[in-house]
């Protein structure tokens, strides 16, 4: 499939484009302004209130007369602009993809190694979160403001945090052998470049100091006393963006004796490998009933301590824990048959940094263009491909005229195959203005030694927000069920009988616009697409997990001191 680069099949309709947003600009940005001025978000009334010298007052009187002027001035130019660009919005594609060109240590963009489809299975990051990157006047009912500086500086905070060194802390203790199990056999899977899990040598010395590996001062006979193997991790980054705290207990305490590695295993990643079935959510069919069957590692998490029972490559409940390089004590061998519920293998804490290797980012709500572009332009840092305004505008196959787009946004650090965009035709009063629809994406994450691809669906999708609007909710999720068994029946290149594909994994992310416990959203709770797909954070409809937190945080209270940074929010 061709990937649209440009929102417009040729420069001449593209320069028509130009003109006729030179023309409409103008007026929006003035009218942007006026309105805004007149909505000041509680930030802005605390510092007006705490401060008798606050000149925010005396700039709104002093401009209002101004934008009014330059506003009336610019309507005929406006007027002219809005009859030449809504006809162009036909012929204008649905996206635009950009991929990262220079690849070198300047642009900035970690490159992965190709995933073979061998040894121990591999683990994805997904994140998906909604920015309310509209237009200022607009952002202002939401109480937030400064649309631009703020898309500049949420993609600078999501490329740092997925770009910073991970840092695990293993801890030994000759007095707790699940503790001590964890810390050596955490330590098993650095996998090379050829995709094979390699053992780490079992001459590991305890101490009781406090190691650091970092990227920096780092030297060859460092990563022979720490007995780690040379070669990428197998989350896909490498052991300079790695930092490992080992934590000792008794000096005398004996190391674990060193066993065959097999290629099976893996210690870190609970996932089967790809060729072997579907992440949890396909794990079974049957949705909510039973429990993960296939617990992936999140690497949300600076701080890992993962008992042994974690380990192990397939996640099946059968699984022993034989596939682990290291023999055990007998003791540890019985404390690891102890299996504990699948759901523990996950991460289950509000962090304060984004995700650390992160490969896929879902965003919503990054409605205007130069916001969009800014935020493009920061993630670029990070990730190779990205799609962005995304959506259709005017009068197209949706009913109403649309004067947003869908304000979908999606990154990612694995090749995009094919990508479908449909506009939910149901939406109605202000959520009729945007284009809001599902983004449908193929990704190729691998291939086997048999040049079998493997690769992954991705559906990312912003709902009806209007509360008391659940049967257009409804409606939705049927459409989107429809729509990816289409897409993925029209971009699925294999058969049973020859199998050119392996499918990884099946994940929709978004804003949907509904939660798990209110009594308003019984409707949606019972949804059939919770019995194909599997939420981690769900029991049955109206029943959450144990460890599952939901939050509701009036927006007049976004700078309170309890929640204005990523800590507190965090406490």
């Amino acid at each position: 499939m061709v990937l649209y680069t440009a929102p417009f099949p040729n420069s001449c309709l593209s320069a028509l484009h130009t003109v006729s947003w030179a023309l409409l600009f103008p007026c929006y940005w003035l009218a942007d302004r006026l309105v805004a001025s007149f909505l000041p978000t509680t930030y802005e009334k605390r510092q007006r209130a705490d401060d008798p010298c606050y000149l925010q007052l005396l700039c709104t009187l002093l401009f209002t007369p101004v934008y009014l002027a330059l506003l009336v001035a610019s309507l005929p130019f406006a007027f002219v602009g809005f009859l030449l660009w809504s006809p162009l919005q036909s012929a204008r594609r649905p996206y635009i993809y950009s991929r990262l060109e220079d690849k070198g240590p300047a642009g900035g963009a970690a490159l992965l190694s190709e995933w073979k489809g061998t040894g121990p299975g591999k683990s994805f990051c997904f994140a998906t979160a909604n920015l309310c990157l509209l237009p200022d006047s607009l952002a202002r009912l939401n109480n937030v403001f400064n649309t631009q500086a703020r898309a500049k500086e949420i993609g600078q905070r999501i490329r740092n945090g997925a770009s910073r060194p991970q840092i695990k802390i293993y801890i030994d203790s000759p007095t707790n052998t699940s503790i001590s199990a964890a810390s050596f056999s955490s330590l098993v899977s650095p996998q090379g470049s050829d995709g094979v899990a390699r053992a780490v040598p079992g001459s590991i010395k305890r101490t009781a100091s406090v190691e650091y590996k970092g990227d920096s001062g780092r030297h060859p006979s460092d990563e022979a006393a720490n007995g780690l193997a040379s070669g990428d991790p197998a989350e896909g980054g490498s052991l300079e963006d790695a930092c490992i705290v080992r934590i000792g207990g008794d000096e005398g305490g004996r190391p674990p004796e060193a066993d065959d590695a097999t290629a099976g295993g893996q210690a870190r990643n609970g996932a089967g490998g790809a060729p072997q079935g579907q992440t949890p959510n396909h794990s079974q069919r049957d949705g909510d009933s039973g429990s993960l069957g296939s617990p992936s590692a999140s690497r949300e998490s600076l701080v890992k301590v993962r008992a042994a029972a974690d380990s192990g490559g397939s996640g099946e409940p059968g699984a022993t824990n034989s596939k682990l390089p290291y023999k055990a004590s007998g003791v540890k061998k019985a404390a690891a048959r102890k299996r504990r519920h699948p759901d523990e293998a996950f991460d289950h804490e509000v962090s304060a940094f984004f995700p650390a290797n992160l490969d896929f980012l879902c965003l919503q709500e990054v409605f205007d263009k130069r916001a969009a572009a800014k935020l493009k332009d920061q993630l670029h840092g990070y990730f190779e491909y990205i799609l962005y305004d995304v959506g259709v505008y005017g009068c197209q196959g949706c009913c109403s005229f649309k004067c947003l787009n869908s304000g979908l946004f999606f990154a990612s650090r694995y090749p995009i195959m094919d990508v479908a965009y449909h506009c939910y035709p149901n939406g109605r009063r202000s959520d009729g203005l945007a284009s809001k629809g599902a983004l449908f994406l193929k990704v190729q994450v691998g291939s086997t030694p048999q040049d079998q691809r493997i690769v992954g669906y991705i559906s990312c999708t912003h709902l009806h927000a209007l509360p008391e609007d659940s049967a257009i909710r409804c409606e939705q999720l049927d459409l989107l069920q429809d729509w990816l068994a289409d897409f993925r029946k029209s971009t699925s290149s294999s058969s049973t009988a020859n199998p050119e594909e392996l499918v990884a994994f099946d994940v929709i992310c978004g804003d949907f616009n509904f939660d798990n416990c209110s009594s308003d959203d019984k409707l949606e709770q019972q949804h059939s697409l919770f019995t194909h797909y599997k939420d981690p954070c769900r029991l049955g409809p109206g029943e959450e997990k144990s460890w599952a937190i939901g939050t509701l945080l009036d927006t007049d209270n976004l700078y309170d001191e309890e929640v204005c940074t990523p800590d507190n929010l965090q406490k």
